[in-house]
């Protein structure tokens, strides 16, 4: 196993040094200034597109990491280049907070507060200033917090609202797009304010950030995840669920970077509880894993789809099964990162977990039997798929590829929503191991 371990990292740091960073460096970045806003499914350039805070908060967070992993100066440059648009471009200077979108030119679009979007800039500014030392990312992400902290933080049900009005009023439509639902509380919020967070606990050993990174700690064990092991996705303010629809993506992902915060916190009974808690959740994610590898995106209602029914090659993207189930089967890229990251997090520490729980004695075998080599595999697994389906000729990584492992060539290559955080995160959480 620990063969495949060693070529797994091999793999995958020839893809970030050799694909993903240098596509970023070199088709993406704007001789005006900052990183384009778009390149089309079929890598096309779209030099008018509108920029995003979320797609440069993301370069920020991934050229940084890459910095201090790989220690390469045009990384730093290119990092330096994503603070300069953060904090010059996208940070308000009248009203705090950061814009939600530039347009090319890199004025002002969409001045609206999405908390999401500001929780990634505290991350990327955060990763910065581990980096490279800059005292004055590490002053943004501060500022950044705080207005989470002032105008986000639900003193009396606990958690965070979603957006704000540029001033800090509240705002009819709260969604993160067109494709969710309009909730006060979600999620996928709460998930990347803990990694914000996080990243920032690491660098500034705040009292108040420690107590808030307990409080979500606690959110994430107490109402967002499902008795089952999935994570409800969308709240009203009481905490009441709102949807029965399953990601199995954000559950994976979550498994692993819950973990990691609480890991950070030093807490030995909260690490306990979240390993247990995580296992669950990873267990209940691998409900989508596909025989080829792959990870479905999700399934509405909660209820597991029939193994045969997935895995039928007649049975297409968003249809109905025989039992009232719909899915999507479509494998997105970022799932499929996330995947690999949150099945090897499972084989670092499973033994770890299983031991601790009060209701398994030493040497019995694991809930579902799945051992750390068992993860490993399913990790590699779906990196075998992600070389084969998903690496573009040309550079990063398609969007996505359907059942029958068709590339999708409609959505961006990069984008908004497309940037290179998951699939170049996945890379260096392996490589750093």
């Amino acid at each position: 196993m620990s063969n495949k371990l060693t070529s797994l990292r091999a793999e995958v740091r020839e893809e970030l040094e050799c694909d993903i960073l240098p596509f970023w460096i070199r088709r993406m970045q704007d001789p005006a200034g900052g990183f384009h806003g778009q390149m089309d499914g079929k890598g096309k350039l779209v030099p008018d597109a509108p920029k995003g805070a979320i797609l440069n908060a993301r370069i920020l967070w991934t050229f940084s990491s890459a910095y201090r992993i790989l220690g390469k100066e045009e990384y730093r440059q290119t990092a330096g280049r994503a603070f300069a648009q953060i904090r010059d471009r996208f940070h308000d200077k009248e009203f705090g907070g950061i814009y939600w979108s530039l347009n090319a030119d890199g004025t002002p679009l969409d001045t609206k507060k999405q908390f999401y979007a500001i929780a990634f800039a505290v991350y990327g500014c955060a990763e910065y200033f581990r980096a490279t030392g800059e005292e004055e990312a590490l002053e943004l992400a501060i500022k950044l917090w705080r207005s989470i902290e002032d105008h986000s933080l639900d003193v009396e049900k606990g958690g965070y609202l979603e957006a704000c009005t540029r001033d800090w009023q509240p705002i009819a439509d709260m969604r993160l797009s067109d494709k969710d639902r309009n909730d006060a509380k979600t999620m996928n919020t709460h998930l990347h304010i803990l990694e914000g967070y996080t990243g920032l606990y690491r660098v500034w050993k705040d009292e108040t950030l420690r107590k808030r990174l307990v409080e979500l700690c606690r959110i994430f064990l107490d109402r967002i995840t499902r008795p089952d092991g999935h994570l409800g996705l969308f709240f009203d303010e009481d905490w009441n669920s709102q949807s029965d629809t399953v990601s199995y993506g954000h559950d994976i992902e979550c498994s692993w970077l819950l973990c990691e915060t609480a890991e950070l916190l030093g807490d030995e009974a909260l690490l306990a509880e979240v390993r247990r808690c995580c296992s669950r959740m990873a267990l209940a994610a691998i409900e989508g894993l596909q025989p080829d590898g792959s990870m479905i995106y999700e399934c509405s209602p909660v209820t597991t789809p029939p193994a045969s029914f997935l895995s039928s090659p007649e049975n297409g993207s968003d249809r109905k099964a025989p039992d009232g189930f719909i899915y999507d089967t479509d494998r997105h890229w970022w799932v499929q990162a996330e995947t690999v990251v949150g099945c090897l997090n499972q084989a670092r520490m499973q033994p770890a977990s299983f031991l601790s729980s009060p209701e398994n004695g030493s040497g019995r075998k694991a809930p579902a039997g799945i051992s750390s080599a068992e993860w490993i595999q399913k990790a590699v697994k779906n990196w075998e798929y992600i070389k084969a389906h998903l690496l573009a000729p040309d550079g990063e990584w398609y969007w996505s590829a359907d059942e029958k492992g068709i590339p999708n060539t409609r959505d961006d290559r990069a984008g908004f929503w497309k940037c290179p955080y998951h699939n170049g995160r996945m890379c260096m959480e392996i490589i750093d191991q």
